[in-house]
């Protein structure tokens, strides 16, 4: 014979509850003073329980001033708000893409361990959600997405440089003859050597899917040639600074494809800076190694971050959700390739060129994946 338990009400303390929770929650009394705060939120903040409670928001998180308005709109009129894609400065640096959600509750005296309980005591409940890293994973497919259609052009365009490439290497070749000394001959020996170099390039891009003839190379090497050609390439005044990782193991690429795009996303910035009659012009390469990054569908455990940062006027708001479209530029005279072929070629290396932008600050990251040891 079956024994049957009579069934229990399940029991719970609220405040476990929402600790449990990986959205933040703040309660905030009608001076905006922390009431409660759940474990989200104390990470967000970067202080404790006991550190917060009866404190201002805006005196202890950096940031929350973007929330009175809102906090005045639901404690005056009583109504809910929703703030979506706030930027939230948080705790050693850097910024945090969230969505709150701001309303007025009524709690009971015991109801989430206020700090100072009342009975019917009106409060303001404010929930932060951190979509920074949603968000990046749909801007990184979304920038998957472009590889593909501009790919076909860079094919186009591959095979109407190559002829008339030969023809300038043909003629490098008859004038070094001609020269009287070996100091000029230097020059048109950079000359063929670039040249032959962007042969090698486009015949790789011309070939159906024909994968990278990856080497095991110290991206720094590849750095100081970049470094080197865009030195005598820079417009006067315009300084140009190196900042290495020096522990970065070897990467597993070909040289010539991340030569070509690390020259790309580096010219554009010289560009940049000529046009924005900036007042100390300067661009900044730089490397470093970073953990637990997202590459489209692919979480990598360690990759390699090659930075070009300049201090130029930006990237114009309009093309930023296309920029790396073929025929999509920001000047008047530009191109619009060197971004979209810049991108392909890291894309066959598994990376992928993102870029952050904002007036006087402007960096375009090559994320390359590391192999593993």
């Amino acid at each position: 014979m079956a024994v049957e338990y009579p069934l229990q009400p399940w029991r719970f303390d609220s405040a476990e509850l929402l600790d449990a929770l990986v959205t933040s929650v703040f309660v905030l009394d009608a001076e905006a003073r922390v009431d409660y705060l759940n474990a989200a939120a104390q990470t967000l903040i970067g202080l404790g329980r006991n550190q917060a409670l009866g404190r201002r928001l805006v005196d202890i998180a950096r940031g929350a001033e973007l929330l009175l308005p809102l906090f005045e709109r639901v404690r005056v009129a009583g109504e809910s708000v929703v703030q979506r894609e706030l930027s939230w400065p948080v705790p050693g640096g850097g910024d945090r893409i969230l969505d709150c959600a701001v309303s007025q509750v009524v709690f009971g005296a015991d109801a989430l361990r206020v700090a100072t309980p009342g009975i019917a005591t009106p409060r303001v409940l404010v929930e932060i959600e951190d979509i920074t890293q949603h968000r990046r994973l749909t801007r990184d497919n979304a920038l998957l997405a472009q590889v593909g259609g501009s790919r076909l052009m860079v094919r186009q365009l591959a095979h109407e440089i190559k002829n008339p490439l030969g023809g300038l290497r043909g003629a490098a070749q008859l004038l070094e003859r001609e020269l009287p000394g070996p100091s000029l001959r230097e020059y048109t020996r950079i000359i063929i050597s670039e040249a032959d170099r962007l042969a090698g390039l486009l015949d790789s891009m011309l070939g159906p899917g024909r994968p990278p003839a990856k080497q095991h190379v110290n991206v720094h090497e590849l750095l100081e040639r970049v470094y080197q050609l865009l030195r005598n390439e820079a417009p006067a005044g315009v300084a140009i600074a190196r900042d290495y990782d020096p522990s970065l193991p070897p990467l597993s690429v070909d040289p010539n494809h991340i030569i070509q795009a690390m020259l790309n996303l580096g010219r554009n910035a010289l560009q940049s800076l000529a046009a924005g009659h900036v007042a100390a012009p300067r661009l900044i390469l730089r490397t470093r190694a970073a953990t637990g990054v997202s590459i489209g569908a692919r979480r990598h455990r360690v990759v390699a971050t090659i930075e070009f940062e300049d201090n130029g006027p930006g990237v114009p708001a309009a093309i930023r959700d296309t920029i790396f479209y073929p025929l999509v530029s920001g000047r008047s005279d530009g191109t619009g390739l060197g971004l979209g072929i810049a991108q392909d070629l890291v894309s066959r290396h598994g990376g992928l060129i993102e870029f952050d932008s904002v007036p006087g600050r402007t960096i375009f990251t090559i994320l390359l994946p590391l192999d593993a040891p």
